[in-house]
C-alpha cells in the first residue's frame, strides 16, 4: 500500500472533526480543458420518487429545478436491480456476467470487483483527472478492492449499505433494528436481518475514522467533503471525477429531519427532502465554481425495496400488475419496470439543452463510455461493453438509444446475473418471473415460460396482460427476442469475462478496535 501514500498527503487539518487528507493537486495549469463529471448514484429511489417524474412527489424541489435546467430521462434503466451488480455496471460499462459481479458483497466478502476490470475511475486518472468518490461503495472493502485502489484519489464513505452494521442512531427501518451494544452484554439479536456484531465504519481513504457511523449527521458530512472536494480540484486546474454513491433512499432512514409537527413529512418523504438537499449542496458548488466545465449526472442504482413498506419509495405507474397478482413484489431484486427504471438527470450548462425530456432508451451503463468519450481517453482494450456513448442524445442532436436492453436476475428469480429478461425496443420479454418480498410478506413463486412473456410497454406500462402467444404481434417480436439473446450470449463467449471471489471471512470485517465491542472506535 505504500505508493498510495506517495499520492495522499495527510496534512493537520481538522475538518468535521476528522484529519483530513487533502489530494495531492501539484500538477496544475489548464492544457486541453477536458470537462469536469460529477456522477449522484441514489439508492433504491424509485422512479417515482422525483418529482418531475410522477407530480404526486412534492419532495424534489432542487432534483425537479435540475430537470428544469438539463434533461430528465424517463426510459433510463439501472444496470441490475440490486447494490453491487448495479454499482459495479456503472464504473465499468458491462453487464454482471462479464465483469463478474452477479450480486451483492457481504460484510465479510474477501473480494470484490475483480481487479482485471478497469473501472471509470482508473480510465480517467490515466487521462489526467483527478478523482474523488464520496459514500457506499459495495464493490469490495478488503486489501486490493478498496476504492484508493480501483482508481479513487481520494474516498469518504461506508464500504457497503449502511444496513451492513449497527449504529447508535438506528434510524427508521422495517422490522427496527436496535442501536449497537455497549459494554460487554451479548451483542446477537434475533432479527436476521440486522447487524450487531460490527458497527458500521466511516472510512476517510483506508482508515476508518468513525464506527458506528452517525447516520444523523452523515448526509451533511457527504456534501461538506463533496463540496470541498469540487473546491480543491477546480482551484488546481486539473479535471476531476467525483463520484457520489448516496445513502438515501436505503433504510434505515435517518430521522434528522423529522418534523414535531404530526401532520409534517413522513419518514420517507423527510429523507427524499434531506436527499434533495445534498443534491442541491453539490449543484450549487458546481454552479459555482466550474459551471460551464462540469457535467452532472443524477441517477439510481435500483427501485425501491417495497418489503420495507411506508419507508419504501413510489415505481410510479411502473407496477408491474401481473405479477403483484401473482404475489411478491414486483420492484427491487426484480426485472420488473419498478426494479430498474429509475430517475435519471443530465446538467451541463449549455451544452446540455434546458428543459428537455428524453424518451431514449438508456441506461447506467451507458455512463461509463459517456464520460470516457466526452474526457476524450480510451476504451480499455481487449473487452466488450454493454454501455454505448448517449452523447449525441445528451445534446439533443438525437433521440436514439438501445435497440435492445438486458435485465440481469438480481435476486428474486433465476440464477444471479443471467440474462432472461430482454427488453426490445417498446416490448419486453420474461423467461423467469418471480417476487421479490412484498410488504406484506409475500413472495412470488418463480415460474419459468418458454415461450415467453411478452409485454407492450407502450400500451400497458403497468405489465398487467401479456401479448398473446398467438397474436400477430407476439409472432412478429418472438424471433427478434430470441436472435437478441443467442447474439449476447454469443458475444459474451468471445469475450474476455472476469469472475469475482464471492468467498467470505470474518476477518476481514471492518473492524477498527476488535477489543471493543461491535469494534466500537472514534478517532480524532
Amino acid at each position: 500500500m505504500g505508493w498510495l501514500f506517495l499520492k495522499v498527503l495527510l496534512v493537520g487539518v481538522s475538518f468535521l472533526g476528522f484529519l483530513y487528507p487533502l489530494v495531492d493537486f501539484s500538477i496544475s495549469g489548464k492544457t486541453d480543458q477536458k470537462p469536469n463529471f460529477v456522477i449522484i448514484l441514489a439508492d433504491d429511489m424509485g422512479w417515482g420518487d422525483l418529482g418531475a417524474n410522477w407530480a404526486e412527489t412534492k419532495d424534489t424541489a432542487n432534483l425537479d429545478k435540475m430537470a428544469s435546467e438539463g434533461m430528465r430521462f424517463v426510459d433510463f434503466h439501472s444496470a441490475a436491480s440490486t447494490c453491487s451488480p448495479s454499482r459495479a455496471s456503472l464504473l465499468t460499462g458491462r453487464l454482471g456476467l462479464r465483469n463478474g459481479v452477479t450480486h451483492n458483497f457481504a460484510v465479510t466478502s474477501v473480494g470484490g470487483l475483480p481487479l482485471n476490470e478497469t473501472t471509470l475511475a482508473e480510465v480517467l486518472q490515466q487521462a489526467g483527472y483527478v478523482t474523488g468518490m464520496i459514500g457506499k461503495w459495495h464493490l469490495g472493502h478488503h486489501g486490493s478492492y478498496h476504492p484508493n485502489f480501483r482508481g479513487f484519489d481520494y474516498y469518504f464513505g461506508i464500504p457497503y449499505s449502511h444496513d451492513m452494521g449497527c449504529t447508535d442512531t438506528p434510524g427508521y427501518n422495517h422490522p427496527p433494528c436496535p442501536a449497537c451494544p455497549q459494554g460487554d452484554g451479548p451483542s446477537r439479536n434475533s432479527e436476521r436481518d440486522c447487524y450487531t456484531d460490527v458497527a458500521l465504519p466511516l472510512y476517510e481513504n483506508l482508515n476508518i475514522v468513525e464506527q458506528p457511523v452517525n447516520l444523523s449527521s452523515l448526509a451533511q458530512k457527504y456534501a461538506e467533503k463533496a463540496t470541498q472536494f469540487i473546491q480543491h480540484a477546480s482551484a488546481s486546474g486539473r479535471p476531476f471525477l467525483l463520484y457520489v454513491g448516496l445513502a438515501h433512499m436505503h433504510v434505515p432512514l435517518s430521522v434528522t429531519q423529522l418534523s414535531a409537527d404530526p401532520q409534517g413529512p413522513r419518514p420517507y418523504n423527510a429523507g427524499l427532502r434531506e436527499m434533495d438537499s445534498l443534491v442541491g449542496q453539490i449543484k450549487d458548488k458546481v454552479d459555482h465554481t466550474a459551471k460551464e466545465s462540469t457535467f452532472l449526472w443524477f441517477t439510481g442504482d435500483n427501485g425501491p425495496w417495497t418489503q420495507k413498506c411506508e419507508l419504501a419509495g413510489s415505481v410510479g405507474p411502473f407496477t408491474g400488475s401481473w405479477q403483484v397478482h401473482q404475489g411478491g413484489s414486483p420492484a427491487k431484486q426484480t426485472t420488473w419496470e419498478g426494479g430498474h427504471r429509475v430517475p435519471a438527470l443530465a446538467y451541463w450548462p449549455g451544452r446540455v439543452p434546458v428543459n428537455v425530456t428524453s424518451t431514449a432508451l438508456l441506461s447506467v451503463l451507458d455512463i461509463f463510455p459517456t464520460v470516457v468519450a466526452l474526457a476524450r481517453a480510451s476504451l480499455p482494450q481487449s473487452r466488450h461493453f454493454d454501455g454505448r456513448d448517449a452523447s449525441e442524445v445528451l445534446f439533443g442532436r438525437s433521440q436514439t438509444g438501445h435497440t435492445v436492453l438486458f435485465h440481469p436476475n438480481s435476486g428474486a428469480a433465476g440464477e444471479y446475473g443471467a440474462l432472461q429478461t430482454v427488453r426490445l425496443e417498446h416490448y419486453k420479454a420474461f423467461y423467469v418471473t418471480g417476487g421479490a418480498r412484498a410488504c406484506d410478506g409475500s413472495i412470488g413463486p418463480e415460474q419459468r415460460h418458454e415461450p415467453p412473456l411478452i409485454f407492450s410497454l407502450e400500451d400497458d406500462p403497468a405489465e398487467r396482460v401479456p401479448l398473446d402467444r398467438g397474436g400477430a404481434q407476439y409472432q412478429t417480436v418472438l424471433p427478434k427476442v430470441r436472435k437478441a439473446l443467442t447474439d449476447v450470449l454469443q458475444d459474451m463467449a468471445d469475450d474476455n469475462i472476469s469472475r469475482a471471489d464471492y468467498t467470505q471471512d470474518p476477518s476481514v470485517a471492518p473492524c477498527c478496535n476488535p477489543y471493543q465491542t461491535a469494534c466500537r472506535c472514534h478517532t480524532a
